[in-house]
């Protein structure tokens, strides 16, 4: 891990130094002991399996994503199917998908294959040790569907747990409780970025 992010650094692409300072972050930092309510949340998620109500609506906010998402994923079809994976995770959880997509920005620049420095992985950074604790150790969270799953559901866990506190929220979601750095980005970001008013 070390030696890739060396090699990613002295590349001295902007994308290397996001993912370096992505891997700075304490996403998901294992302080506490797993909340077995989450715990039962991710049971769930993972074992249930779309999103958009109406063809119309799909097609307004696909394309409206697609084309903010274009520069960092500029393969179509691969976009196509990654924004259909966010809306269904984000309307699964009863999230804003926009607001996901923030998240996804902040934590791992929409690279699929990020690893933090505490070990978190994937477009949600979210942290190998779920995999254990739910039962399901062979799920791949470099897979997006099994990661926006994991991801989605904690997020909306957090959210319930601070009442629709999202700041709260999002702190909880990077391990950063008590701080508003990471939420502030967060937000920033999807006010810069991805926010809609359709």
């Amino acid at each position: 891990m070390l030696n890739g992010l060396t090699a990613l650094l002295k590349a001295g692409t902007r994308l290397a130094r996001v993912l370096a300072f992505l891997c700075l972050l304490p996403a998901f930092a294992q302080a506490d002991p797993v909340d077995p309510d989450l715990r039962a949340a991710l049971m769930s998620a993972v074992n249930s399996t779309d999103s958009f109500a109406d063809e119309f609506d799909a097609q307004v906010w696909l394309v409206d994503m697609s084309g903010r998402l274009e520069k960092r994923m500029p393969d179509n079809k691969k976009r196509m199917e990654f924004l259909s994976l966010v809306h269904r995770e984000a309307a699964r959880a009863s999230l804003s998908p926009e607001l996901v997509l923030s998240v996804i920005h902040v934590e791992s620049a929409f690279d699929r294959f990020a690893i933090s420095r505490v070990g978190a992985q994937g477009y949600m950074q979210v942290m190998p040790f779920w995999k254990k604790e739910i039962g399901r150790p062979d799920d791949n969270l470099m897979n997006a569907a099994t990661n926006l799953r994991y991801g989605c559901t904690i997020l909306k866990h957090y959210l319930d747990k601070e009442k629709g506190d999202w700041i709260r929220a999002l702190a909880r979601y990077n391990g950063s409780l008590g701080r508003t750095k990471y939420p502030e980005k967060v937000m920033l970001t999807w006010e810069r970025n991805w926010f809609v008013n359709y």
